[in-house]
C-alpha cells in the first residue's frame, strides 16, 4: 500500500484502519493470545528470553513484517508496524521487544547502509536466524550523545574499537550490533560514526546481564570492546554521520515505543474491565460503582488518545514529514505516560489481587515503566517537543 493511501485512510473523517491493517491486527492478536500469553508468567519469572516463542514468531512472519520485501520482509508500513507492536505488547511487552529491538538495531543499516550491507545483514534478521541490537548508550551517555567515549580508530582496512556500552537490550543474545563510536578526538557531534559489528569480531565481549524491574524476558546486558577489530567496510555511511543516523533512527523507532505503551495499557485496561464486571462487593459488581467507573473511563480515554497520536506519528514517518521528529517524541512521551497511569490504575481496580502475581496487571505495571525511560527519557522528549514548538512560533 502506498504512503499516500495510508495517509488518506488515517487522516480521513473516520480514522479507520485499512482492511489489510485490520487483518494483520487480528492475526497478531490471535498469535499473542494463543502462543505468547500462556508463557508470559514463566518468562517474567525466569527472566530468560523465550527462544521457542521467538522461533514461532519468525516462522509466522511477525519478525520480518516491518522489513522491505526485497530483504525477506513483509513490507509493512510504519502504521502496520505500530499495530504489530501494540498487539504483542498488549499481552507481553518483553516478548514484543523481540520485534522492537531488531528493528531498532537494524534501522541504521536500513537508513544509511549500502545495498551490499543491507543484502548481507537484513535477510539474516528477517529469517529469524540472528537478532540485532542497538549499541548507543554508555554509563556517561544516555540521552547526551556528547558523552560517548567509545572510540574507533582506522588502521589500514580495519577499525579498532575500544569502549563499553551499557543497558543494551539483547546484547547477550544478538549476533549483529550497530555500534556508535567516536572516530575523531575533536569535540562535537560530527565526531560520531556508526558501525556494523558481528559478535564473532575479535575483542567483542558481553559484560554483566542486568537484573531488571520489568521486561524481564527481554535480556539486557553490557557490551565491552577491547581492541575489537572490524572491517572498514562495516562503517555505515561516512565518518561523522553517526549523530544524524542516530537521530533519524530514533525518529523511526519512537512511535513504536508509543505503541508499546498503548499495547500494555490496553492489556491492563481489558483485564480491569473484565475484573470490574465479575468482582462483587456489597452485593453487586464493583463496575457498578461510580468511583470505579470514573477510573475505567479515564483509562479508556487515555488509551484511545495515545493510540491516535501513535498513528499520527507513524504517518508522519511514513510520509517523511518535516514534523516527524516532534510527533515521534509526542507519541513516545504520551504513550509511555499513559502506560504507567493506566497499568497503575488497573492494579488499583483489582485491589489486593492486583498486587499479587496471580493476575498479570502487576507485571504490566512493572513492564510499563521502561516506556518512560528508554530511547530517550520522557523528560528529554519534552525538551525535544518544546524546541520544535518554539521554532514554529518564531
Amino acid at each position: 500500500m502506498t504512503n499516500q493511501a495510508v495517509l488518506k485512510e488515517l487522516e480521513g473523517s473516520t480514522f479507520q484502519l485499512t482492511e489489510e491493517q485490520r487483518d494483520i491486527k487480528q492475526v497478531v492478536r490471535e498469535f499473542a493470545e494463543t502462543v505468547i500469553a500462556p508463557r508470559s508468567a514463566e518468562v517474567d519469572e525466569t527472566a530468560k528470553f523465550p527462544w521457542d516463542v521467538y522461533k514461532e514468531m519468525a516462522e509466522s512472519g511477525l519478525i520480518s513484517l516491518p522489513y522491505p520485501e526485497q530483504y525477506g520482509g513483509g513490507g509493512a508500513d510504519p502504521v502496520m508496524e505500530c499495530i504489530l507492536v501494540e498487539e504483542l505488547s498488549r499481552v507481553d511487552l518483553s516478548v514484543a521487544l523481540a520485534c522492537g529491538v531488531n528493528t531498532l538495531g537494524s534501522q541504521p543499516i536500513m537508513l544509511g547502509g549500502t545495498e551490499e550491507q543491507k543484502r548481507k545483514y537484513i535477510p539474516q534478521i528477517t529469517s529469524g536466524e540472528k537478532l540485532c541490537a542497538f549499541g548507543l548508550t554508555e554509563a556517561g551517555a544516555g540521552s547526551d550523545f556528547m558523552g560517548i567515549k567509545t572510540r574507533a580508530v582506522k588502521k589500514g582496512d580495519k577499525y579498532i574499537i575500544n569502549g563499553t556500552k551499557l543497558f543494551i537490550s539483547h546484547a547477550n543474545l544478538s549476533e549483529i550490533v550497530t555500534v556508535f563510536a567516536k572516530t575523531s578526538p575533536e569535540p562535537g557531534l560530527k565526531s560520531l560514526s556508526c558501525f556494523i559489528v558481528d559478535k564473532s569480531s575479535p575483542g567483542f565481549k558481553v559484560g554483566k546481564t542486568e537484573h531488571k524491574l520489568g521486561i524481564r524476558g527481554s535480556e539486557t546486558a553490557e557490551l565491552i570492546f577491547e581492541d575489537m577489530e572490524i572491517p572498514a567496510e562495516n562503517l555505515i555511511g561516512n565518518e561523522g554521520a553517526g549523530w544524524k543516523l542516530a537521530m533519524s533512527t530514533l525518529d523511526h523507532s519512537r512511535p513504536g515505543v508509543g505503541a508499546q505503551g498503548v499495547g500494555v495499557a490496553q492489556g491492563a485496561l481489558d483485564f480491569a474491565f473484565k475484573y470490574a464486571q465479575e468482582r462483587e462487593q456489597f452485593g453487586q459488581p464493583i463496575g457498578n460503582f461510580e468511583a470505579v467507573q470514573n477510573m475505567l473511563v479515564k483509562m479508556a480515554m487515555d488509551v484511545e488518545a495515545a493510540r491516535l497520536l501513535v498513528y499520527k506519528a507513524a504517518v508522519s514517518v511514513c510520509n517523511d514529514n518535516r514534523e516527524k521528529a516532534m510527533y515521534a517524541s509526542l507519541s513516545k512521551c504520551y504513550g509511555g505516560d499513559v502506560a504507567m497511569r493506566v497499568t497503575t490504575d488497573a492494579v488499583q481496580v483489582l485491589g489486593g489481587y492486583g498486587f499479587t502475581k496471580e493476575f498479570p496487571v502487576e507485571r504490566m505495571m512493572r513492564d510499563a515503566k521502561i516506556t518512560q525511560i528508554y530511547e530517550g527519557t520522557n523528560q528529554v522528549q519534552r525538551m525535544v517537543i518544546s524546541r520544535h514548538l518554539l521554532k514554529g512560533y518564531k
